[in-house]
């Protein structure tokens, strides 16, 4: 797959050398409508309505904008080398194409274990693959969720020393498996009425878009370690999960499980000067009455210093 993404970006970036902006009205380079108009241009062809009109499916729509982006300076050495790219490409393609055969045929033992795992939202084809190449579809050899998950990677990681710990983000694991159900939790989260898309929601809003996608990369690995454990296929818990319940502490019609009852708010406690310990009792005085009296209001001088003020 990198060989072949390395390709269609050195093809991208030669056109833009010859000024063909075709990129900006395709957005797969390597797609079939855009294969056929860069052999064609490989082959000499210099009309760029009739490279237009090669274009299938809905981007046949695009047939003004397809011609103006293919209007350039697309030389002889830009055809030799896009020629050969394009072949390049094609190699990579076959030997993709053998490489999945291949995994199919061998993973044909753990088919019931790869029907399993692509329930889960945004888990699929590959992601599966891998999950089963890596782990073996074997959840005995983990003694837990969490063991799985600082296995992959997908666990924080703890610096302790002294008896202080430090947060040093996700710990080194498998980087083959927790990539991909970091695309994968990118995959959910783009889907509706789904948990794991309201768990990146909830999150991104919080802690930003990689926290989040970390976190439902983990609770797809937990989804998938009692998947293969129970041998039962995923359960949504809905895009609900995270909001108060209707009814507290009734059961979830979805789960069964009991509702968490909303923590009720606290009241605002009252001011010194307006707390009264009793009914008809007047309201606390502050200990410096100086500092709190309203201004032009001084306090009662004892009756002993006023007559010394005044002489009498």
């Amino acid at each position: 797959m990198g060989d072949r993404t390395r390709e269609a970006t050195r093809v991208e970036k030669l056109l833009e050398d010859a000024s063909i902006k075709l990129s900006v009205v395709v957005s797969n380079i390597t797609g079939a409508s855009a294969r056929a108009m860069l052999t064609a241009l490989v082959e000499g062809e210099t009309d760029p309505h009739a490279m237009a009109d090669l274009a299938y499916s809905n981007l046949r729509n695009k047939k003004p904008q397809l011609a103006e982006s293919l209007i350039g300076r697309f030389d002889d050495h830009h055809r030799l080398l896009v020629g050969g790219m394009l072949q390049r490409l094609a190699q990579v393609e076959a030997s993709l194409k053998a490489a999945d055969a291949q995994i199919a045929e061998q993973i044909t033992p753990w088919q019931h274990q790869f029907e399993l795992l692509q329930t889960i939202p945004g888990v699929g084809l590959k992601t599966a693959q891998v999950f089963i190449a890596e782990t073996g579809a074997d959840m005995s050899q983990f003694h837990s969720p969490a063991h799985l998950a600082a296995w992959a990677g997908l666990a924080p990681a703890v610096h302790e020393s002294a008896g202080k710990s430090w947060s040093m983000g996700t710990r080194r694991g498998n980087k083959w498996l927790a990539s991909m159900l970091v695309e994968s939790a990118h995959s959910a989260a783009r889907m509706k009425n789904t948990y794991l898309a309201a768990q990146y929601r909830q999150l991104a809003a919080r802690r930003g878009a990689k926290r989040a996608a970390v976190a439902v990369a983990h609770s797809i690995l937990v989804s998938g370690y009692w998947m293969l454990e129970r041998d039962e296929p995923y359960r949504d818990l809905g895009p609900d999960w995270f909001t108060p319940r209707s009814r507290p502490g009734g059961p979830d019609p979805q789960t069964g499980r009991p509702t968490r009852t909303p923590r009720p708010h606290r009241q605002p406690r009252p001011s010194r000067l307006t707390q009264h310990r009793h009914p008809g009792q007047h309201p606390r005085r502050p200990r410096n009455r100086l500092s709190q009296d309203p201004p032009g209001c001084r306090p009662e001088l004892p009756r002993a210093r006023l007559r010394e003020l005044t002489g009498q």
